[in-house]
């Protein structure tokens, strides 16, 4: 009748045909075989992503770390064993994405992207934030690259051979970054580089500040010749970065005009107050 389940057909036969017909389904048939085969090929892949998004979120959070400890460098009195302690913990990093690497010998990387592209981007991030912190410049996607080149020695146990020039193995491991990985970390570089301005401001940096206004108004630029044409990512990625230059520019509008006229430890609070009155006016939380 009118609001009644409608009647499967299946459910016209016996239960007891139904099991019949299961048992009678040969394990060993070609067919049965083959999706057991498929069956295991997808357990492996699913056990490798979840792998490799673990090992991501471990790359993420190294690499957060790094970032916090180079926010010291402007405060610290001993700004080098600042970057030779955030070498140390890159260095760690990179090992963790070597056995990334490893994950993906023999499997095509894009297939596994969006497990390992946040710990990529956040690599990214940190290591182009030490390299601006030493060189005042922005480091290539072609630098990182040659730092993720792995090598090492693997000792196999053969018996057929006894020569011991056969023992040792080289192996090579290396994971590329991406383009818009790469440009993905250098949109969050940006929001850093806004901290380290309110850093440099509130401990009387004058000059930073405006190296900082440069440096992001160049990446700025060159995000915008990108605009639209780019992935859905980069685009949604400009907005904050526009945002972060009007705060860089703003500190430097505040130190220009009235710099001379408040006291260098008020600086920053004057500063935090306009970033504050930025972000009201444009909606952000």
């Amino acid at each position: 009748g009118s609001g009644g389940f409608r009647k499967r057909k299946h459910d016209n036969f016996p239960h007891g045909q139904r099991r019949e017909e299961k048992e009678n389904v040969n394990p060993s048939s070609a067919l049965m075989t083959s999706f057991k085969s498929f069956q295991l090929e997808l357990d492996t892949r699913h056990d490798k992503y979840e792998r490799l998004v673990k090992l991501s979120r471990d790359i993420t959070i190294e690499s957060k770390r790094t970032i916090f400890l180079l926010h010291r460098f402007i405060s610290a009195p001993n700004g080098e064993e600042i970057l030779n302690e955030s070498e140390v913990k890159l260095d760690a990093v990179r090992q963790k994405i070597k056995q990334v690497a490893q994950e993906l010998i023999g499997e095509d990387m894009y297939q596994f992207h969006r497990a390992i592209s946040p710990g990529l981007q956040e690599y990214v991030e940190a290591v182009s934030f030490q390299y601006f912190i030493k060189t005042r410049s922005l480091i290539s996607v072609e630098e990182i690259n040659k730092q993720l080149i792995f090598t090492a020695e693997d000792r196999e146990e053969t018996t057929n051979t006894t020569s011991d020039s056969h023992d040792k193995q080289p192996h090579t491991w290396s994971l590329k970054v991406t383009p818009v990985d790469y440009l993905l970390g250098v949109a969050d570089l940006t929001g850093e580089l806004m901290r380290l301005c309110i850093s440099s401001v509130g401990n009387g940096d004058i000059d930073t500040p405006f190296e900082l206004s440069q440096f992001l108004r160049q990446i700025y630029d060159g995000f915008t010749f990108i605009g639209n044409t780019g992935p859905y990512e980069v685009s949604k990625k400009l907005y904050t970065l526009k945002q972060s230059l009007a705060k860089v520019e703003n500190a430097c509008y505040t130190l220009k005009v009235r710099g001379s006229e408040i006291p260098k430890h008020m600086l920053a609070d004057v500063f935090s107050t306009k970033t504050e009155l930025i972000d009201q006016d444009e909606g952000l939380p």
